[in-house]
């Protein structure tokens, strides 16, 4: 009996990376001239970073930190979703950026779908916010990962549980 191998495909980030990202940004705020005065605050939640600011020209800035700062800790900037900039009264404004975590199953059937087409020995099946690829030979694992690193899908893929 020939023995299976493979791979999850994942979108995932590691949240103690994004915690010092963000409080690094926080510290780098506090401390910059132009910034020092604007009373900006960043909020992490579970599923976003809330920014809290006193004009947009200050969140475009806070928004270049924030993004330095997760490169820097080798965090995909494909995570961040900005929502739409709301006035927060008093001529502040606000932001929601949501953190994108997990394939959504459309992506995994585009996902399944490239596989399909491109590779006949191997095949894909959507497990929950995961993509699970299989095939015979290791060889051919490794040409779908490299293959899917080409693409440029809408969030940050890793592979893991390889074996």
């Amino acid at each position: 009996m020939a023995a299976t191998y493979s791979f999850d495909v994942v979108s995932d980030f590691d949240r103690q990376e994004l915690v010092n990202a963000v409080d690094q940004t926080m510290r780098e705020i506090k401390s910059r001239y132009d910034l020092k005065d604007s009373k900006t605050t960043l909020e992490l939640g579970d599923e976003a970073i809330l920014v809290n600011t006193d004009s947009e020209f200050t969140l475009d800035s806070v928004q270049t930190l924030l993004q330095t700062k997760a490169a820097k800790r080798n965090l995909s900037l494909k995570i961040f979703d900005y929502g739409k900039v709301e006035s927060a009264g008093g001529n502040r404004v606000r932001q929601e950026i949501k953190l994108r975590k997990g394939i959504s199953t459309e992506l995994g059937k585009q996902i399944s779908k490239l596989i399909r087409d491109e590779f006949n020995k191997v095949q894909a099946s959507i497990q929950g916010d995961a993509v699970r690829i299989s095939a015979k030979s290791k060889d051919e694992l490794q040409t779908v990962i490299q293959r899917l690193k080409q693409e440029d899908f809408p969030v940050a893929l890793q592979f893991t549980n390889y074996r």
